[in-house]
This record gives C-alpha cells, structure tokens and sequence, in this order.
C-alpha cells in the first residue's frame, strides 16, 4: 500500500500567538460540521497562545457570504483601531482656542491582553460546501475561492480558507473530525487555526522587514 502523503507538514517553529488578534466568520449551512470546525480552530488557537477576548467570532448564512463579511470584519478592526487612538487622546482639541483639557485616560488601562485597539492579524473563513445535483456547487466553490484569495492580497492580511468543498456528507464528516466510522478523521479546523497564529505572526515579521 502507498504510503499516505496527505497533510499539511507541522513547522518546526512554535508561534506565540499571544499578540495576535484573530477574527473566525463562518456560515451556518451544516451545521452540525461547521461547529466541529470551529471548535477545532478555536482550540489550536487558544492552545498557541491567542487570548480568548482576541478571538471575534461572527457568522453568515452561508459560504457565498464569506467575503464580504471577511471584508467588511478587517475593515471593523480599523475602524475600531482608530476609534481607541481617539479615545486615548482623552478628548485634546488640537487646534482650539479653548485650554481646558480633559484628562486622557492611561493607555493600558485596558484589560491585560485585550487586543480591541488594532486590527486582525489573520482572518478564518468556514463554510461547508457539499455537491448536490445541480451546478449550485461548482459556482460557489469558484466565486468564494477567488473572492478569499483577492481579499488577502488587496488587504495584506491572512485570510485563511477554510471552507470544505466536498462531494458527499461523509466526506465532509470525516474532515470535521466527526466520521461515522471508526476511523472519525481529521478536524481541519485544528490546521487553519495553527495557519493563522503562523501566517498572523509570520506577517508581522515580514512587515517589519525581518526575516
């Protein structure tokens, strides 16, 4: 028999998510895989360090929907980004002929850990597509690849693809780590969640100009 080949090959470095903040949308079609997938992105990002309170999760109907709210979710951390900058400067009118200041608040004063000051590092997008008689799959598999792919090289930030396209319900079972045999598979959400502290980190690195 072959050898089996399949899967991804673990990095031999750990990434410290621990100064990362992630967003998880996904759809709600199949749901009962779609929780299974992210459980297991939450656990592998949580297991690398990722606070709890820096992990935002929001969803969609379904996978067609993904881009647009993977696109909408980077542009919400920005604006979330600039609206703590403003906070932080306690009210100062720059430029005003009034000298009364507030007094700005101490920046920190957050709670430890907390990341709501700057935007995502990486972006999951989970959706479960299974084939059905109709041409329905090929064309949303197509728009939501190509839509995800655009999004991470117009925004430079890692949007990790984690929507299944599979052609019976036990496939897709099988790759939510849920199958109906003894063999029960392997959860690819455990894969994207380890993707995302690695390319959110990896990012950051090559952002900064280091290798």
């Amino acid at each position: 028999m072959a050898e089996h080949v399949k899967g991804v090959t673990p990095s031999e470095i750990q990434y410290d998510g621990s100064g990362l903040r992630v967003a998880i949308v996904h759809a709600r079609w199949n749901k009962v895989i779609i929780d299974a997938l992210v459980n297991g992105a939450i656990a592998k990002l949580v297991e690398r360090g990722v606070q709890q309170s820096n992990i935002v999760i929001q969803t969609v109907p379904g996978s067609f929907e993904l881009p647009l709210a993977a696109s909408k979710i980077l542009a919400a951390g920005h604006v979330q980004a600039g609206a703590n900058a403003t906070d932080l400067l306690g009210g100062l009118q720059f430029g005003s002929s009034s000298p009364a200041l507030s007094t700005p608040r101490i920046a920190g004063s957050q709670a430890t850990g907390t990341l709501t000051n700057r935007p995502f590092d990486a972006i999951i997008a989970i959706g479960v597509l299974i084939k059905g008689s109709t041409m329905h799959f090929e064309y949303i598999c197509d728009s939501v690849s190509h839509a995800l792919m655009k999004l991470q090289m117009d925004s430079g930030v890692p949007v990790i693809f984690g929507v299944l396209t599979c052609l019976t319900d036990d496939q897709a079972l099988e790759r939510a780590g849920i199958g109906k045999g003894v063999n029960k598979g392997h959860n690819h959400g455990e894969d994207w969640g380890l993707a995302a502290v690695e390319m959110g980190s990896q990012c950051k690195k090559w952002g900064e100009g280091k290798f």
